[in-house]
């Protein structure tokens, strides 16, 4: 351990690797392979992910929005990216020339964008993405919307400078379970395609229909048409364990600080835990600032060679205490896993209230990744 690093997150490239292989081998043939590589591939580092998806073949990649995307081309990944989110046209300059893919949500951006591509002389390669109920982003298409969603989508992808190369949507409810959630997917994947066939019938079609999230990879394969987009799944959650997909960062810390702290004393803000015993109390340098939301206050452990040590009081910006009384192996220097390998992000993230994924992305920049191969 280099103690630098007061805090850093271990990730395993050979685990993202074998969870691209176990996605790859489920997709029927010739369904292309769309890495999601957001929010700096949810925390795992999007330029060391990247290239890696690269390496092992993947057909495209996904980020939210234009910095996302310059910062893989900067690094001199290859791959077509699809910007999720909005560009403002003023940077179609720039999407032409990093060779990005622009998704376009209603007609008006795409006149924006066709009118602008046109005054440099150029195309700008884009993909349609339709609101089949999350309500979000896209062509409204649903109900009475149908016929001019139709009219609109036709309308943006006969303009001139836009070469139409895909068209998707985005699944809803497609992780969660029941039969309200399974009707409302099934639902939406219906609709889709309605679209798609209402425009062949105005003979537009695309290289690249694209539905299938990591959920609906896993419940619903009749969703991956062209192309898929793993997002979650790719970095070892969502599978419920039917896949054998491995999770890819151990966030890790080490003791700095022990201090004995007698009976009945508050520890951290607002004095809201207070000491039942004389206790051994560690500090660890992990805090709010380096993603350990602070919502987990008082509610969970982290894991110790010895056992699990309870976190206790409020966490901090920059740290937070462990009790350590009962595990009087940990000393100073000694490690101690947030979660990884034997505490799930997605434990923690239950105690939170919320989903792994937020627990990943949460992992701050000033948290070095350090990576292994193996």
């Amino acid at each position: 351990m280099d103690l630098r690093k007061r805090t850093w997150a271990s990730i395993s490239l050979a685990n993202i690797a074998h969870n691209y292989r176990i996605i790859r081998s489920r997709l029927p043939e010739g369904c292309k392979f769309l890495g999601v590589v957001k929010a700096d591939a949810y925390g795992h580092g999007a330029v060391r992910v990247s290239r890696l998806l690269e390496e092992l073949g993947a057909d495209y990649l996904a980020v939210s929005c234009l910095d996302e995307a310059v910062e893989l081309r900067d690094a001199g990944v290859k791959l077509p990216i699809l910007i999720l989110g909005h560009t403002p046209a003023e940077f179609v300059s720039e999407l032409i020339r990093l060779d990005l893919t622009q998704t376009v949500t209603c007609e008006a951006k795409a006149v924006e964008y066709s009118r602008e591509a046109g005054r440099l002389g150029q195309t700008l390669r884009i993909h349609i993405k339709v609101d089949t109920g999350m309500s979000r982003l896209g062509f409204l298409c649903a109900g009475s919307y149908f016929d001019q969603g139709v009219a609109n989508i036709a309308s943006a992808c006969g303009m001139p400078h836009l070469d139409p190369e895909g068209i998707y949507t985005h699944f809803a409810v497609s992780d969660e379970t029941g039969e309200a959630a399974e009707r409302f997917t099934r639902g939406q994947f219906d609709l889709f395609t309605r679209v798609t066939g209402a425009l062949r019938e105005r003979g537009i079609t695309f290289r690249l229909r694209h539905c299938a999230n990591s959920a609906a990879v896993i419940r619903y394969p009749e969703t991956c048409l062209d192309m898929v987009r793993p997002g979650i799944l790719l970095y070892g959650f969502g599978d419920g364990g039917s896949l054998g997909v491995r999770p890819c960062m151990n966030l890790m810390t080490h003791v700095s600080t022990i201090k004995y702290i007698d009976t009945g004393l508050p520890v951290s803000y607002g004095g809201e835990y207070v000491t039942d015993r004389r206790t051994r109390m560690g500090v660890i340098p992990i805090g709010y600032a380096d993603g350990l939301l602070r919502s987990l206050s008082g509610k969970c452990s982290f894991i110790t060679e010895h056992g699990p040590a309870p976190q206790r009081g409020r966490i901090c910006m920059d740290m937070c205490m462990i009790d350590l009384t009962d595990l009087p192996g940990v000393d100073l220097e000694s490690l101690i896993e947030i979660f990884g390998e034997h505490q799930s992000a997605e434990t923690l993230a239950g105690l939170a209230g919320t989903i792994p994924n937020e627990l990943l992305c949460s992992v701050s920049k000033r948290v070095p990744r350090v990576y292994a191969e193996d």
